[in-house]
């Protein structure tokens, strides 16, 4: 039960934090982005982190743009690591909340992506394999690929363990 109002919680945020973000223009351009998270002063790289969390679970913005503006904003090193960490938190989340919600909170992260191809994977019994390749290559639409492997019988710790790697 305390998982359940976790992610209930964690999905209230990111809710909130978007319609703040759209109605402020904060996904419109890397200099938006960076005043607002000027406001936070030591606690920017934190927000920053947050947005990544948030823009995996609701696709707010491509990921290639909030991670190009990680690096603008941070540099290299540092840019990388909060890419990193907001990605791989926001990817375990997108996992728990399908776990939680099965194919209605797939079905909506998916939005208007083809869902069938990825489903024969699931139906095929190759879905590890192909997600663990398929996190590994830049095209592949990662976000909706870990809502996905919320409904399967992955385990959690595999799929922590290929989204570390990947």
């Amino acid at each position: 039960k305390g998982t359940l109002i976790l992610t209930a919680a964690g999905l209230a945020a990111c809710a909130v934090f978007f319609i703040y973000g759209m109605k402020n223009g904060l996904f419109a351009s890397e200099e938006a982005m960076a005043q607002f998270l000027s406001g936070f002063g030591i606690w920017g790289p934190l927000a920053f982190v947050g947005l990544q969390v948030v823009q995996v679970v609701i696709p707010i913005m491509p990921g290639g743009i909030s991670c190009l503006a990680g690096v603008l904003l941070f540099g290299p090193v540092w840019g990388f690591v909060y890419n990193y960490v907001g990605i791989c938190i926001g990817s375990a989340l997108a996992f728990q909340i399908a776990r939680k919600f099965g194919m209605p909170a797939v079905e909506r992260a998916a939005g208007s992506q083809k869902l069938g191809r990825y489903l024969k994977w699931v139906d095929n019994g190759v879905f590890d394999r192909l997600f663990a390749a398929a996190i590994f290559f830049p095209a592949a639409p990662d976000d909706l690929l870990c809502f996905l492997a919320g409904v399967t019988r992955m385990r959690f710790r595999k799929f922590l363990m290929i989204i570390l790697l990947g």
